[in-house]
């Protein structure tokens, strides 16, 4: 059924699978889901509820809660209203929560647990345009009449519905225009605050049924979702199961991820490498534990599986490779696929760049990677790996509708449908982003082969960790040395599966500590080896990092004993780290971090 805006997706939805489980998650230990007819009711009641509390159409209303039904039913209340979502990550600190609450203007904030009510309490005084606080967890209770709960926010609705200032529901959903802005999606800049992505509800429709088209997602397909909602990868994948009728089954944590996989039993899941790269060194670890006969065995299964594949790809299986290739599975490849249950098609991934090799064993155990690519401005994919001619090491081909090209300097260009409105509140911002032509400038560098996307490089030095999380240093290297006992930092993690980083000491700072503390030698290669002066640093370093989010804090370090300079290479004439030449010179020790 056609389509222009989510509004409209939903009802679609919840018309066309009146008995269909669409979303579910687990309480109390039980898998409980809602069917359409309910969950119509469920986001009718909730969306006058808006109305009675003073939502108006393009009012903005903020999420700040971990995956869950509700977090569904909110988006598609805010949307039914007309209104616009502002999804905030559930992990932020609350200067953060603040300040996007604040700069979004948003009127109302879905919160879901004590957690995350707790930074809204401590901050909602300095969010001048916010009225309302709706909480998921019905056991919270709160004296302030603007601070309610979602059941009590569907009771406004109730009332509301039967007031003489009623509406009818559909007819303003049908209202709402493609050329609506659907959400702000705030993401890291290189420096200072993070800024405000506007998507149209016409920029998520269009990257529906392009990604669709290539993927094929039917109402028999169940999702397992996972990756925050925050996030605009999840989100549209949870969009695109959702217009075809397929069950969203929310994952209790990313922690029960692969417990809830064979739980769950889903056919489709989007995530990003670290997921991959957790189960490939599980997996590894098995192998390595067993026997010597498991060991040679687990060998040949992969060895097998590698061969079978290239035949595969090339149009060419022998019966004698094909009765291998059983047995692999069998003795091997099974116990692999078992993770994912028994009715799983593929994965998408997305979010960072995935290593070949992983995709290339998990495609010989059976199990499908596709790999694609995007940002939250462009809502979010460019180009996706079809499930017929999916090629490691790429990003795939654009989706319909969708153009690319490569500028001069080797970025990545890219316009259409899926490219956002603009930056909220940043006009200069959005003029730098894109360009008259509607060119977009992605700041990833790549090359086309055979229509097939690259990634090379990052024009800047934007971290994007194995989660796929989106980190700016420079905050964190600044917020190091401004503590007296450091000289210089370097903050790296760039596709690795947390934030690290290589610390030049304030030696005159660090030999007062030493020798206060009973340490004589003072020698700088000394210093960098001492146990008590390694925990008095790590402990610095805990401290500074408290004041950034946990996915953003530097984990490990490493110290270096002299001074980055002009003269040795490690700075350019303009005093800033020469980042590749610190990451060459110190590759053994950063890579025995992450060991």
């Amino acid at each position: 059924m056609e389509f222009k805006t989510i509004a409209e997706l939903f009802l679609n939805t919840t018309k066309t699978y009146p008995d269909h489980v669409l979303f579910s998650e687990k309480v109390d230990g039980q898998w409980v889901g809602d069917k359409g007819k309910d969950i119509y009711e469920i986001v009718k009641f909730a969306s006058y509820g808006l109305a009675a509390v003073g939502i108006q159409p393009k009012d903005h209303v903020a999420i700040l809660s971990t995956n869950c039904r509700r977090w569904a039913y909110s988006d598609y209340a805010t949307a039914t209203r007309g209104a616009t979502s502002v999804t905030v990550y559930p992990t932020l600190i609350p200067s953060q929560v603040q300040y996007i609450v604040a700069h979004s203007d948003s009127k109302l904030v879905f919160a879901q647990d004590k957690l995350q009510m707790d930074k809204m309490m401590a901050v909602k005084d300095q969010c001048p345009e916010l009225n309302t606080i709706v909480y998921f967890d019905e056991s919270l209770s709160y004296e302030d009449e603007n601070i309610i709960s979602f059941n009590e926010l569907m009771e406004k609705g109730k009332k509301f519905a039967s007031s003489a200032d009623a509406y009818d529901f559909e007819a303003e959903a049908r209202k709402v225009k493609p050329d609506d802005i659907l959400t702000l999606i705030y993401t890291s800049g290189t420096t200072g605050n993070p800024k405000g992505v506007m998507l149209t509800h016409s920029n998520l429709v269009s990257n529906i049924l392009s990604c669709n088209a290539r993927l094929g997602i039917s109402d028999e397909d169940i999702f397992l979702s996972f990756l925050p909602l925050s996030h605009s990868f999840e989100r549209l994948g949870d969009y695109v199961g959702t217009h075809v009728g397929a069950r969203i089954t929310y994952a209790e944590s990313m922690e029960k991820v692969i417990e809830n996989l064979g739980e769950v039993e889903p056919t489709v899941a989007m995530s990003v490498p670290r997921l991959y790269e957790k189960m490939y060194a599980g997996v590894q670890a098995k192998f390595a534990a067993g026997s010597f006969i498991k060991r040679k065995i687990a060998a040949w299964a992969v060895k097998t599986g590698y061969e079978y594949v290239e035949a595969r790809n090339s149009g060419n299986i022998s019966p004698k490779l094909a009765k291998r290739k059983k047995l692999a599975d069998k003795l091997v490849f099974s116990k692999v696929q078992a993770l994912l249950g028994s009715r799983f098609k593929l994965f998408a991934s997305g979010g960072a760049p995935l290593a070949a090799d992983i995709g290339r064993f998990f495609d010989a155990a059976g199990i499908k990677i596709l790999e694609g690519y995007g940002l939250s401005e462009t809502s979010p994919v460019i180009t996706l790996n079809p499930p017929h001619d999916f090629r490691f090491g790429t990003v795939g081909p654009t989706i319909d509708g969708v153009e690319i090209k490569i500028a001069d300097d080797g970025e990545i260009l890219s316009r259409g449908p899926h490219i956002m409105k603009g930056y909220y509140k940043d006009e200069a911002g959005t003029r730098e982003a894109i360009n008259d032509d509607g060119w977009f400038h992605t700041g990833d560098i790549g090359v086309i082969d055979d229509g097939y996307l690259r990634i090379t490089d990052r024009k800047k030095n934007i971290i994007v960790t194995a989660g796929g999380k989106n980190i700016a240093p420079a905050p964190m290297e600044a917020a190091l040395i401004m503590d007296k006992y450091f000289e210089q930092a370097l903050v790296i993690g760039d596709r690795r599966k947390f934030v690290s980083a290589v610390l030049v000491p304030n030696y005159v700072a660090l030999s007062t500590w030493a020798q206060e503390n009973g340490i004589t030698d003072t020698n700088p290669e000394s210093l960098v080896e001492n146990s008590a002066i390694i925990e008095m640093l790590t402990n610095k370093v805990e401290s500074i990092m408290e004041n950034f989010s946990s996915y953003e804090r530097v984990k490990r370090f490493i110290l270096v004993p002299k001074e980055f300079t002009i003269e040795d290479g490690a700075l350019t004439p303009t005093l800033k780290i020469k980042k590749r030449v610190i990451e060459e010179r110190y590759k053994n020790q950063i890579d025995a971090l992450y060991e």
